[in-house]
């Protein structure tokens, strides 16, 4: 090897150092930032007796209305069983209904009820004042600029 490749050699080590320290920087910063967010918006949906799992099944069903169960955990990353779960749970407070499908009787929707809608039509707009609050750290530009590089790194990393 000649001196010039041995030089090109430990230059590359170097930056391939000096990246795998940025992305574990990277790693650390957005763990403590999700952490950070997380809890308060927990803190948030607890506030109004919700579970995080039963909040965000019932936040899907708010926006997307009746919506087939076995898409929901897909839809907010939570297993089968958690889904069955709190469905169960919201169903006996009436918050919503499962309904059965009329054209195949393999598939069963969830349904926001009145009770529900009027409970999320008092509260979610005081949760998303609460999210808004917890991203007051970055303005509008840098909200929309950081909505759009965790993207991308969730595609990357999704690709492997």
């Amino acid at each position: 090897m000649t001196e010039h490749e041995d030089n090109m050699q430990t230059d590359q080590q170097v930056l391939s150092t000096a990246e795998e320290a940025a992305s574990l920087k990277l790693f650390v910063v957005l763990s403590k930032a999700y952490k950070n967010v997380m809890d308060r918006a927990v803190k948030d949906m607890k506030r109004h007796g919700l579970s995080p799992s039963e909040f965000t099944i019932l936040e899907v069903l708010y926006n997307k209305g009746r919506f087939p169960l076995q898409q929901i955990g897909e839809k907010i990353l939570i297993t089968s069983g958690s889904v069955t779960y709190n469905i169960d749970k919201l169903e006996k407070r009436e918050l919503l209904r499962r309904v059965p499908s009329p054209s195949d009787r393999r598939v069963i929707y969830a349904e926001i009820t009145d009770q529900g809608r009027e409970l999320f039509d008092r509260i979610f707009p005081e949760h998303a004042a609460e999210v808004h609050q917890i991203m007051g750290g970055l303005s509008e530009e840098e909200t929309e600029m950081a909505s759009m590089l965790l993207k991308k790194l969730g595609k990357g990393a999704e690709r492997g």
